[in-house]
């Protein structure tokens, strides 16, 4: 086994390899970092390219690009409140009321360092455990993903700590939005109102864009924000990146070692992805936090416990890929057609008959994590100065990007979704209805309707047969008591004042 690893690891330093792997982390984060263009889309437009490359070249290439691009959906995350990746939702949350309170250069320091330990933490995990947490995977059937959804769920009421009944509100919407479009199941239209553009459903991209990026914008007109109300010489402050002391660091030990074994065992099952993986780590920062009602005002435990479980998860969704053959999310999807073109076929017999190039995989997507870290400040730093620009401008370039990045898939569709949940992230930010359940109901509605659905037929609809099932039965325990111990504490707390 170490004899492979250092053998991965010459191999990467081949200087024509290596510079693979440095182009495929540069493209990653320049993608990543604009709204739409996220790592998916980069594999794809990549794919044809890669076809004049060595099978090993082409891999590391489009690895390297996958690790780049979680990363960088962090940088406008934080600077602007769009995402730069639908991974980075969650980063939003706390990174862009801490830029607003002056330390972005603090956030993005953080969300940097999380984002690299929660990348090696990936690797080394597909590295090492490879073959038990795919056997893992595997017990996973219909029930357990529709319990690993319920759990992830729990957290909506906290969330919107503040108004937690609006907050229940705005996550059954979003789960109901996620029933639009075509019956998983039987095939039929709901919701559709006779359309043909609701019957895909409700993409995702243009949704999230338009409920953070644009809605961000009404937001701010709103408040009277313009040419002569910004502050220039806020403006004008350089951001820097700035690392956390250690101390901070050594206080948020648990949570990030949390939130890093849930994004490699997130990653690890098949189609559920970094996304997934950011919003069930971040719920449980909030479930497990002494002080969960600080979460959403800007603090760095909010930055960090998405952005170790976002990259964690990348290390984690190749483990399906390599091992069975199966993605473990759509950009592991779009990177198995990088395989067949190659004539590789993943599965176990890669492990057997490609071994060398298996090894050098995980080596390049180590080193990835180590080139980001470096590229990070000059991008950084390029978006930094976009907040040198007066509102008023920087409000029609944010549309216009947002614009783009809602039609990135050519759906034309796209840019009128983006709009109409523009208007209604502005509406419920008005009334205090939070956002970030609604979207934890549209990653997570997907998941649990077909799974739990499957698991009725499966189980000739007996309930007590789906709910008694090992996994099912642990993870929904867990769900209940995420809900009920936090209730209870407060409780003996009143009751001890």
């Amino acid at each position: 086994m170490l004899a492979d690893i250092l053998a991965g690891y010459v191999q990467v330093f081949q200087f024509d390899n290596l510079m693979y792997v440095a182009l495929g982390t540069l493209i990653g984060v320049a993608l990543g970092a604009f709204p739409g263009l996220d790592c998916t889309v980069g594999v794809a437009l990549l794919l044809p390219i890669t076809y004049g490359m060595t099978p090993v070249q082409a891999i590391m290439l489009l690895s390297a690009l996958y690790g780049g691009g979680v990363y960088a959906g962090q940088i406008p995350a934080i600077l602007f409140r769009v995402p730069g990746a639908p991974e980075a939702i969650m980063t939003t949350l706390d990174g862009y009321p801490m830029a607003q309170k002056g330390q972005a250069g603090k956030a993005l320091g953080a969300g940097l360092v999380a984002s690299v330990a929660g990348g090696l933490f990936g690797v080394i995990g597909l590295t090492f455990i490879t073959p038990p947490l795919a056997e893992v995977a595997l017990m996973f059937g219909p029930s357990e993903y529709a319990a690993l959804g319920i759990l992830g769920l729990t957290a909506i009421a906290f969330l919107g700590s503040k108004y937690p009944v609006k907050a229940v509100i705005s996550g059954l919407f979003g789960l109901l939005f996620a029933t639009v479009g075509m019956d998983p199941i039987v095939g039929a239209p709901r919701f559709t109102f006779g359309t043909t553009v609701l019957m895909g459903g409700i993409n995702f991209v243009p949704a999230v864009i338009g409920l953070f990026a644009a809605a961000e914008v009404y937001n701010q007109i709103a408040r009277g924000a313009a040419i002569s109300k910004v502050d220039i010489g806020e403006l004008k402050k350089r951001v820097r990146v700035q690392f956390p002391t250690l101390k901070e660091y050594w206080s948020l030990k648990w949570s990030n070692l949390r939130s890093a074994l849930i994004g490699l065992g997130i990653g690890i099952l098949p189609g559920v992805g970094a996304t997934t993986a950011a919003v069930v780590g971040y719920s449980q920062a909030v479930q497990f936090s002494k002080e969960p009602e600080k979460f959403g005002t800007g603090i760095l435990e909010g930055v960090m416990a998405p952005e170790v479980a976002n990259n964690a998860a990348v290390g984690g969704a190749m483990v399906p890929l390599l091992s069975l053959g199966i993605p473990g999310s759509a950009t592991t999807a779009v990177m198995l057609g990088a395989f067949l073109m190659h004539g590789l076929r993943p599965g176990p017999l890669l492990l057997i008959q490609q071994r060398p190039l298996v090894f050098a995989v995980f080596a390049a997507m180590a080193l990835s994590n180590i080139f980001f870290f470096f590229m990070a400040f000059p991008t950084i730093q390029l978006f930094a100065h976009l907040k040198r620009i007066p509102y008023a401008l920087l409000a029609v370039g944010i549309l216009v990007f947002s614009a783009v990045g809602a039609n990135a898939l050519g759906d034309l569709n796209g840019m009128v979704m983006m709009f109409l949940f523009a208007i209604l992230g502005f509406i419920m930010e008005k009334y205090h209805y939070a956002i970030a359940p609604m979207v934890l109901g549209l990653v997570l509605g997907p998941i649990i309707e077909p799974a739990f659905r499957r698991a009725l037929m499966m189980q000739e609809y007996d309930l007590i047969g789906i709910v008694t099932r090992p996994v099912t039965g642990m993870l929904l325990i867990v769900s209940i008591l995420m809900i009920l111990v936090p209730i209870l504490l407060r409780m003996r707390k009143s009751d001890s004042k």
